[in-house]
């Protein structure tokens, strides 16, 4: 497995492996990728039932999705957790995967991602969900819609049978906004 760099990852763009990306956003070995418009917040729920979630059933959380205008902004509280999605749009072959990664000065801000950012090969026609956290005790932290919020890293490698692609066996695949969970 290989990782691509600069050149390759221009190429992608231009094949439309990736849509709505930015060529000065185009890394040593990462492309930088931007905030949608789309967020999805926690929503509120009582101590009932709503509020169990049961990792073996995916049981979904409750959301209030809010859209953010071009120029809009939404201030994160302190441990506040939510979805947002990528402005950029992935068609991933069968031979390149890819992994998302925050960019480090959103992290010195007290921005995390939980770290589900694994793209397998196959993915396609869908926006990246993020899952987003505020990790600060006292600090607001301001998303804007275009902000720059990651990169994300390609990985090249033996082709995938189309039966075992993501493809094929994806629940997130044509997603063009932040998702949920998915029960299949």
């Amino acid at each position: 497995m290989t990782i691509l760099s600069y050149t390759e990852i221009i190429d992608l763009i231009e094949d439309g492996v990736i849509e709505n990306a930015e060529y000065d956003c185009v890394n040593s070995a990462s492309l930088d990728l931007h905030l949608g418009p789309v967020l999805l917040l926690e929503g509120d729920v009582s101590q009932g039932p709503d509020n169990l979630k049961y990792l073996n059933k995916k049981s979904a959380l409750v959301h209030q999705q809010i859209t953010l205008d071009t120029n809009g902004m939404y201030a994160m509280a302190p441990g506040e957790f939510l979805l947002a999605h990528t402005r950029e749009i992935f068609h991933l072959p069968n031979d390149i995967s890819a992994e998302y990664k925050l960019k480090s000065s959103m992290a010195r801000l007290g921005l995390d991602h939980l770290n589900a950012g694994w793209c397998d090969a196959g993915w396609n026609g869908s926006v990246l969900t993020l899952e987003l956290k505020n990790v600060t005790n006292r600090h607001r932290i301001v998303l804007t819609n275009g902000d720059k919020i990651g990169q994300i890293v390609f990985y090249r490698h033996r082709e995938v049978p189309m039966d075992k692609s993501y493809a094929t066996r994806g629940s997130y695949n044509n997603d063009k906004q932040a998702q949920g969970v998915k029960t299949r």
